[in-house]
């Protein structure tokens, strides 16, 4: 069931009640909500939602908030009541509780300008509505020493300054600000593209209510928030944050006015151009349409920007669809003026050779062995990565890119990742730089090292045979070497007649050389000693 506090005949309950599927219970105070409760006790005891007419009565709505939350088993309350004439509610309570007499003005069929009507007329006896000028009753009021005056939302502005023109002959001493430029001041209005500051009173994920400090709603959309899309409102903005907006539309019946803050951050944005232009600063956009073979439109800030194919970087016969939806660097070469429409024109092949030589500059001013940058993944080759630096491509050699033995550079980094590297070697003639990328310390023969020691005896596999020793792996990706005069105590002519590719024995570390990252082990020295024959010594020593 739907219940509905409000005027019955207004277009907007009207409207409300269209929409129903079920049962409707339409009622403009709380004295008829209990009548019809008191006749149709099974009201209470039905699944029902309830909402309000956005004009309501703050006041009868507490009421009958109050009481239905005490009666209804099954009731969801919507608060419906517009924000801003919530707002206006409250400042007329606050008027007629500080003036002897309050004027609203304001058509006397608008509920509007009746609930401001009925709120000052609670605190203040010498309330009076009143549609034009003519009808400001003088007599009652002249007498007052202090007058309020307020306006439906609705009320068009030429009434109100009909009517302040009228009482200003009330009083015309004042001293600084005349009665009639004071009152109208505080009635101010606004023209569609009129440029305001405006207070956030409200955010829901969709739309932003505002008060411009007029008589009117503002309210704005998440489509006129910003030229970057924003799935929730309240993530970025909050209640009480100031912003400049502009007045898109201004609808005086209904006293709202649609505001934009993209149109004013798109103006904002047009100067920064403008400025760029002036300065020759690179800028950076995204390239979100491509001309034909014309060229490229670039995206910055939500202004366009032309790139004509000679500007783009790509080869005259190349594809300019390889630029699609990258991020690129541009400049601003001109603006120009076509059909009343205003094109701005850029390079991104002028900006990347200028970002390139201030690069080359900056980083050659300063390089030198053993320094760390952080750096862009720029491009890969099957002999390693070349990685942007600032400006300047160093290349990462694959053997620099792992401890382990890699086929391909994308096993280990991809184009646009950010990685950390640092200078190998360089050439400030030839601007060519080398990189490094794996680090002593994150090496299996580091660790390995870390944890062992010269005379320590460990576990091996045979895992190559070579003319002169052997490669067993004592950890995963390090191995040591084994050389043939360490495989027997006995001399060796052929080394697969003692130990085989596969192979698991006990060898001694004999040498750890943490600079060349080189192991080396023996099986001898495990062996038991065995007398050695003078002729086998000669011999030895012969061929040695």
């Amino acid at each position: 069931m739907l219940l509905v506090a409000g005027d019955i005949n207004h277009p907007e309950v009207k409207g409300i009640l269209s929409y129903a599927k079920g049962e409707t219970l339409v009622f403009k105070n709380l004295d008829e909500l209990m009548d019809d409760v008191q006749k149709k006790p099974e009201l209470l005891q039905k699944k029902s939602i309830m909402v309000a007419q956005t004009t309501f009565s703050l006041e009868e709505w507490r009421k009958i908030t109050d009481f239905s939350k005490n009666h209804f088993i099954f009731l969801s309350i919507y608060d419906t009541i517009c924000v801003a004439t919530e707002k206006r509610q409250r400042e007329a309570e606050v008027l007629a509780k500080r003036n002897d007499a309050v004027i609203v003005i304001g058509g006397r069929g608008s509920s509007n300008t009746y609930k401001l009507y009925e709120t000052a007329k609670r605190f203040c006896e010498n309330t009076f509505t009143v549609e034009k000028a003519g009808e400001i009753p003088l007599e009652k009021i002249k007498k007052s020493k202090r007058i309020g005056v307020t306006a439906g939302a609705s009320t068009p502005s030429v009434v109100i300054k009909e009517v302040v023109e009228e009482m200003s002959t009330l009083n015309e001493n004042f001293n600084d600000i005349s009665f009639e430029e004071g009152l109208l001041a505080s009635f101010k209005s606004v023209s569609n593209g009129d440029r305001v500051q405006a207070l956030v009173i409200a955010v829901s994920p969709t739309e932003i209510q505002l008060d411009i400090g007029t008589k009117h709603a503002g309210y704005m959309s998440a489509a006129e928030f910003s030229a970057s899309p924003v799935s929730d409102l309240r993530k970025v903005v909050k209640v009480g944050d100031e912003m400049e907006v502009q007045v898109v539309r201004v609808n005086d019946v209904e006293g709202t006015v649609a505001l934009s803050r993209k149109r004013v951050e798109a103006d904002m944005f047009k100067k920064e151009l403008d400025a760029a232009e002036e300065s020759g600063a690179i800028l950076e956009g995204v390239v979100t349409e491509i001309i034909n073979n014309a060229g490229v439109i670039v995206a910055f800030k939500g202004q366009t920007v032309f790139v004509p194919a000679a500007h783009t970087g790509i080869a005259r016969d190349g594809d300019l669809n390889v630029l699609a939806g990258k991020n690129v660097r541009f400049k601003v070469i001109g603006i120009r003026y076509e059909r009343r429409r205003r094109k701005v024109i850029g390079s991104i092949r002028i900006a990347e050779r200028e970002y390139k030589n201030e690069g080359i500059e900056k980083v050659f001013s300063d390089i030198e062995i053993g320094k760390e940058y952080v750096g862009t993944v720029k491009s890969l080759t099957s002999f390693g990565a070349f990685v942007d630096i600032g400006g300047v491509d160093g290349l990462v050699h694959i053997t620099e890119l792992s401890w382990k033995r890699i086929k391909n550079p994308a096993e280990v980094v991809s184009v646009g990742d950010e990685i950390k590297v640092f200078v190998k070697d360089f050439s400030a003639e030839t601007h060519k730089i080398s990189l490094g990328y794996r680090r002593v310390e994150d090496s299996e023969f580091f660790k390995f090292a870390q944890n062992h020691a010269v005379e320590d005896v460990i576990d091996a596999k045979i895992v190559k045979i070579m003319s002169h020793g052997a490669f067993a792996q004592v950890a995963d990706g390090v191995d040591g070497y084994i050389h043939i005069s360490q495989i027997a105590n006995c001399r060796v002519n052929k080394i697969t007649d003692f130990i085989n590719v596969g192979d698991e024995v006990k060898v001694k570390i004999t040498e750890i050389d943490n600079e060349k990252f080189r192991l080396s082990l023996s099986i001898r020295a495990l062996l038991p000693v065995e007398e050695v024959n003078e002729e086998a010594k000669a011999e030895e020593t012969v061929e040695a």
